[in-house]
């Protein structure tokens, strides 16, 4: 599919193109299922990857997910694939949000040639959630450099790409991963700086260790932690998607290493009207005993907020 073949009503349409802050109105809670949180299940051959839309719906009763681009690299430049998943997931009620991709070369890549390679690199990705109905694919804001040079490149890369992708109406979103880009105050600085209205976050609340890459806190051993709380209110204002993640309960399912009652408040006092991503990552529980602890604490917390 070219871009050009999606017409001209497409390439004027103003991105974020199916997700808006609601102002006053309290919204409601709304759950999809990251597909990571049963990438032990898919790695393993438990569970295969085109059967993951049906396995959320009918094994945890969640209508919404979110691909992870690593468990379908084999289809990456298959539209028909894809196109046949749409056909699939419209039959069963579910709705396809994201795409996260990892490993397509680094947007903020010193080299410029290098820098272009990986922007190419994620735009079968675009095609992928285009045919998919999604919004949105989550992308790394990784690099080389100096914070000066990083956010000189990252800037390039990700506006470059955020302009491929508006004809696909896909947005293209930054997570929190580690190292600068849990700096939430350096991101949001940055992709407001862009000024690419299709450009936008989603904060995990679990990655915002600066000291390492992929930035987990899981174990609490983090040398330099930014902190979710701060981290949530650089990132919200841009969020166009959350990640719930998720790591350990107690026995009253109280997740034991995030604050989530204040990180939810966070997320309802910003209007956010999107999905809130279920993405377990925990060790001690099993995958699907740690989605289904996830899923009923944020149906008992969302009530419970102001």
């Amino acid at each position: 599919m070219q871009a050009a073949g999606l017409g001209s009503a497409a390439l004027l349409m103003p991105a974020p193109y199916t997700f808006g802050f609601a102002g006053p109105v309290a919204p409601e809670l709304k759950l999809s299922l990251a597909q990571w949180s049963l990438h032990r299940a898919l790695g393993a051959g438990q569970l295969k990857a085109i059967d993951f839309p049906r396995t959320a719906l009918s094994a945890y009763g969640i209508q919404a997910v979110e691909y992870v681009n690593q468990f379908y690299m084999e289809y990456a430049n298959d539209l028909t694939f894809w196109k046949d998943l749409r056909r699939e997931t419209d039959d069963l009620g579910v709705t396809n949000v994201l795409i996260m991709v990892d490993n397509e070369g680094l947007l903020g890549d010193p080299d410029a040639g290098k820098r272009q390679e990986a922007v190419d690199n994620h735009m079968k990705w675009v095609e992928a959630a285009y045919e998919l109905g999604c919004h949105a694919i989550r992308v790394n804001a990784f690099g080389r450099g100096t914070r000066e040079q990083l956010r000189e490149n990252l800037s390039d890369g990700l506006g470059r790409l955020a302009e491929k992708a508006t004809p696909y109406e896909i947005n293209v979103l930054v997570e929190n991963h580690g190292l600068h880009s849990s700096d939430g105050r350096f991101m949001a600085d940055l992709i407001r700086g862009v000024g690419h209205p299709g450009l936008g976050t989603l904060p995990d609340f679990g990655n915002w260790c600066l000291a390492v890459e992929w930035g987990s806190t899981q174990g609490g051993t983090c040398s330099d932690n930014y902190g979710p709380e701060n981290g949530l209110a650089d990132f919200l204002p841009l969020a166009m998607g959350v990640s719930a993640k998720s790591y350990d309960f107690d026995a009253a399912g109280n997740e034991t290493l995030l604050p989530y009652q204040a990180l939810l408040q966070q997320v309802k006092d910003a209007g956010y009207q999107g999905y809130i991503g279920i993405e377990y990552e925990g060790n001690r529980l099993g995958e699907p005993e740690g989605i289904r602890a996830t899923k009923a604490l944020l149906e008992r917390l969302w009530p419970q907020l102001d």
